[in-house]
């Protein structure tokens, strides 16, 4: 167990580190995406714009890291131990306050934009909870871990876009394209676990790569990601968008090519993969939301 100091007064530049920017991209691209596959003008919804991408980034992803901080903290210990909180930078029970104040604050925010945001924010930070608490721990498990994350960082974060705009339930097709992007997101969040692989393993979180041994598990997040794709390519074909469907179909060929090379190393490889198969999927999600919208 990490010893907690003595509670002291954190730097911001602490607390920023705690709640992680570089993940909020991801959420704030996916909220994006579902503003853009609503199709409405935004000089008529811009505030639920603005409020919408603070909530998908600073408020419920940054609340998600400080949970996960602070009830991984003897886990940081062993696999980052210069994180705010193992370090004591963001000592006593700062990590906690943080992630109870951003929880509420998240909620205040989705009330004020709508009912149906409100209740995707709840789930969201259900999950958030869910995830990292010591029940029911989610990350504990390599199947609905990495579900519980790709589903609130990619789908849920779509669906609140579309939502926030349309002020109410988006289209079917709009569902549709949230439920295939957010299950290919499990093959994302498999290869986020490889960088954590020995304390998981010490502290008895069964991730895929330590369940399945590295190769297995990296083959498999390469199907997963790969089928719900030409799913989306079969869709987009189907509504007639053929060339955003072309588009989408270039994406996982490419992306293809670069799982070749992230099976010849999977721990070594992952983070490099983040910047090229990912982001080609994620631009992938960009151009399905783009033909969806055009239908509406």
């Amino acid at each position: 167990m990490t010893t907690i100091p003595a509670r002291t007064l954190p730097r911001p530049r602490d607390l920023l580190e705690l709640a992680k920017p570089v993940t909020w991209f991801p959420p704030m691209w996916a909220y994006l995406c579902g503003v853009v596959s609503a199709s409405v003008p935004l000089a008529e919804r811009w505030p639920q714009l603005v409020a919408g991408m603070l909530l998908a980034g600073p408020l419920v992803c940054g609340t998600s890291q400080a949970v996960n901080d602070w009830f991984d903290r003897d886990v940081d210990a062993i696999n980052e131990p210069g994180r705010p909180i193992p370090s004591g930078r963001v000592p006593g029970r700062w990590g906690l306050g943080v992630a109870v104040a951003g929880t509420l604050v998240s909620l205040a925010v989705a009330a004020l934009i709508g009912p149906v945001v409100l209740g995707a924010t709840v789930v969201g930070l259900l999950l958030a909870w869910g995830y990292s608490t010591p029940w029911p721990r989610l990350k504990r498990s390599g199947w609905w871990g990495p579900a519980t994350t790709g589903f609130a960082y990619e789908g849920l974060t779509w669906f609140t876009g579309a939502a926030a705009m349309t002020g109410g339930m988006p289209d079917a097709r709009v569902l549709a394209l949230v439920l295939l992007f957010s299950v290919g997101a499990h093959g994302i969040m498999t290869l986020n676990d490889f960088k954590a692989v020995e304390g998981d393993r010490r502290m008895g979180i069964r991730s895929l790569p330590v369940v399945l041994g590295e190769a297995c598990a990296a083959r498999l997040a390469c199907v997963v990601m790969t089928l719900p794709q030409l799913a989306v390519v079969a869709l987009l074909w189907r509504w007639g968008l053929p060339w955003h469907a072309a588009l989408v179909g270039v994406g996982v060929i490419l992306q293809l090519g670069f799982m070749r090379r992230l099976l010849t190393a999977p721990a070594a490889l992952a983070p490099w993969y983040n910047g090229t198969g990912v982001l080609t999927y994620v631009l992938g999600m960009l151009v399905a939301a783009i033909g969806v919208g055009s239908l509406q």
